[in-house]
């Protein structure tokens, strides 16, 4: 049976399901949401806007973003408790006190239990809200401070960087972190979103999901990308280094972080946006060099395009956050932040023709053999 079965490690190439939500053309470097280039998105549209889009499929008129925008500053409230367990936990991961809130959250909040679509968007558009809550009380809270309430005045992405900061951002920083957002918030079935639908798939309701999803895109595989981008910026230290850098990782056979995705052999077409940004956000803080560290680095990768090692969205994400004074630790649950409506859509997608997912694996262990007794081992 061995030589008869073909075994796609890691589902590579296998179709599982169909989707209306997003298309990657990785040949091409496309992607679309709901049929719209994410060029066209990343540059006229809003997170909010966004949301709205990949939720119910189609773009809002005006009326209807403003009842999804109140509705998600609505949503911009934890249960008193969740406070507590941020407070106990404040030692660990924010990662894993994120993943722990969400997990009380469905036992805090009656609703969250509740399994129709309906209850789906519901819990997703209050977790889209209570996320980026959790993140920036826990950033406060362990750094003996007392977390920023959210503003209601304020965009989802300005309100973020408002309370994790304690400061009103600029408009080109807030529009930055919205587009940042916009271009993380969904993509197809990465490894977090497969996991969170085969958690849907056997009737679990939307938290246990999202707790799924969270603790799969922890994986330093899939969400740390962007940290370990940051890292190696660091080690480069200043633009010159970057080509003897480059040669040396190739030299020993060692990937060069931010280059290369699973699905693109184009350049990930998410980069662009976020280059533009790294530019003009680093020009307005002071601090053009780890632009041109970057472009150094991007350079000295040149040769290596033709073999599909382009550069990717997290090239460019890790620069932004360093900018801002964000901590390395907080990188992966700030994508988390913009990955939210993408999650909730993949799991009411799941859910409308439910199926429980359970692919197969093929044995290749001992042949059958009898049981010996342990006094006769």
């Amino acid at each position: 049976m061995t030589d008869t079965v073909k075994i796609n490690r890691g589902l590579k190439g296998v179709y599982f399901e169909r989707s209306g939500v997003s298309h990657i053309d990785g040949a091409k470097g496309e992607l679309t949401y709901r049929g719209y280039s994410i060029h066209d998105l990343a540059t006229q549209s809003t997170f909010e806007e966004v949301a709205y889009l990949l939720i119910h499929g189609e773009l809002p008129n005006a009326r209807e973003l403003a009842d999804f925008d109140a509705r998600l500053k609505t949503a911009r409230t934890l249960p008193p408790e969740i406070h507590e367990i941020i407070t106990a936990c404040k030692d660990g991961h924010p990662m894993d006190v994120l993943r722990t809130a969400v997990s009380a959250l469905a036992a805090l909040e009656p609703a969250s239990r509740e399994t129709g679509e309906d209850a789906f968007v519901d819990n997703g558009i209050r977790l889209t809200s209570q996320v980026p809550i959790i993140i920036a009380a826990h950033e406060a809270i362990r750094n003996g401070r007392a977390p920023t309430p959210p503003d209601a005045d304020l965009g989802h992405a300005a309100n973020w960087l408002w309370m994790l900061k304690g400061e009103k951002p600029s408009a080109d920083a807030a529009r930055l972190a919205d587009v940042d957002f916009i271009l993380h918030a969904e993509h197809g079935s990465n490894a977090s979103s497969f996991a969170a639908r085969v958690t849907v798939g056997t009737e679990a309701n939307l938290h246990g999901a999202i707790v799924t999803a969270l603790s799969t895109l922890a994986g330093p595989a899939h969400g740390g990308a962007a940290e370990d981008v940051m890292k190696m910026v660091h080690e480069i230290g200043k633009p010159e280094n970057a080509a003897a850098y480059v040669k040396q990782k190739r030299a020993n056979r060692e990937a060069v972080t931010g280059f290369g995705h699973r699905v693109y052999r184009a350049e990930d077409p998410r980069a662009r946006h976020m280059r533009d940004g790294v530019r003009k956000l680093g020009e307005e803080m002071g601090a053009p060099e780890w632009y041109e560290i970057l472009q150094a680095v991007v350079e000295a990768m040149k040769p290596y395009a033709r073999h599909g090692l382009n550069v990717n969205v997290d090239f460019y994400s890790g620069v932004i956050y360093q900018l801002h004074g964000i901590p390395m630790d907080l990188y992966v649950p700030i994508f988390a932040i913009g990955r939210m409506p993408g999650w909730v859509i993949q799991c009411i997608e799941q859910q409308r023709q439910n199926i429980l997912i359970r692919p197969l694996t093929l044995y290749n262990g001992p042949d059958t053999r009898a049981y010996v007794p342990i006094e006769q081992r």
